[in-house]
């Protein structure tokens, strides 16, 4: 069931809804999420269960602003000044926040951990939505992506009917904007150690230390669990390779000679399909069962159309997508990271 974003009543019931505990799917700015009330243990329950997603794998909680997102912070270690930095410099907008977790709340969406981690988007319609869920009672909306655990992340309205069919109700809010999750920095060590980049995003590494005042230092041991941070994710049902570029070309080339040295045509579906910036295709290569499509030159580009191409990768029903990997330099960063979680997932039994 698809909810018109343009329409208040549409509004209205996406945020009753969440505070009949039911779940609803949403936009953001980043990729649609799969939404339940965060402060109620049994309607997050509904998306791990919806997802298939492990219980202790923690979910983001999305809130109207930092007022509300206090609500879910330790009242004891305060809202991190850390924490306080970023969220003034980039909220709302594409960033989660790990802050030690208020004890009686949002328990389930943590995963039971003593953290959570907390986002205010930037959609015009996800902000009106977590406001008129305040109203209602509801500090915060717990929400993943709204897929299949580990697949590919949707990033319109209509990926996320292909996902769950029309049982569950979408609020259509347009196709996402960044297209790729939020970055999300744990700050709940002591500033001197330095906040740590749990995963990479649209935000750049020099963007989040530079407003932290502090360089970001790498996830170890005990750093929180955290969305989206799983060696293998992120992935379409086809078989994900990366590689450098000439590797991609000479890859390209020897299955279309050995293709057509054994006059093995395409059939009713292509059997390989290529995302480069550089590697050029042969004339004839569709006649051989290879498609492909132009990787932007720019990162933001990349990172907006990267899930929407996977996915149409998958719906030709290919069996292998070969991916040139995306240059050096930090705003390919969580494009990269996407990626390389995607083909790790393609190589795990």
């Amino acid at each position: 069931m698809i909810l018109d974003g343009k329409d208040p009543a549409s509004l209205a019931r996406a945020a009753e809804l969440l505070a009949a505990g039911e779940l609803l799917a949403f936009p953001t700015e980043t990729v649609y999420g799969l939404g339940a009330r965060a402060d109620d243990d049994a309607a997050t329950a509904k998306i791990f269960a919806a997802k298939g997603r492990p219980s202790e794998h923690p979910l983001i909680v999305h809130v109207a602003d930092t007022e509300h997102a206090q609500a879910f912070a330790a009242p004891q270690d305060g809202w991190p000044p850390l924490a306080q930095r970023l969220a003034a410099a980039f909220w709302p907008g594409p960033l989660t926040l790990i802050v030690p977790r208020r004890e009686g709340i949002a328990a389930a969406a943590a995963g039971g951990q003593g953290s959570i981690g907390l986002r205010c988007p930037a959609h015009p319609l996800a902000h009106a939505l977590l406001v008129e869920c305040a109203r209602r009672g509801v500090p915060g909306v717990a929400g993943p992506s709204a897929n299949r655990f580990g697949r590919v992340s949707p990033t319109t309205a209509a990926h996320v009917a292909d996902e769950f069919g029309d049982a569950l109700a979408v609020l259509d809010g347009g196709p996402c904007e960044v297209g790729i999750e939020s970055a999300i920095v744990d700050c709940t060590r002591a500033l001197d150690k330095g906040p740590v980049l749990l995963r990479p995003g649209a935000l750049t590494r020099e963007q989040l230390a530079a407003a932290a005042g502090a360089a970001l230092a790498e996830p170890d041991l005990q750093a929180p669990r955290a969305s989206g941070t799983l060696e293998a994710h992120y992935a379409p049902r086809a078989t994900v390779r990366l590689m450098p570029s000439q590797a991609l070309a000479d890859a390209v080339a020897m299955w279309t000679d050995a293709r057509a040295a054994a006059g093995r045509r395409a059939g009713s579906a292509p059997g390989l399909a290529v995302y480069s910036r550089t590697v050029r295709l042969p004339r004839a290569a569709a006649e051989w069962g290879l498609v492909s499509r132009q990787m932007p030159d720019g990162a933001r580009a990349a990172a907006f159309e990267l899930f929407g191409v996977l996915r149409e990768f998958d719906a030709l029903g290919v069996g292998l997508i070969w991916v040139e990997q995306p240059p050096a330099g930090g705003d390919w960063d969580g494009v990269r990271d996407r990626l390389e979680r995607a083909a790790v997932a393609g190589r795990t039994p």
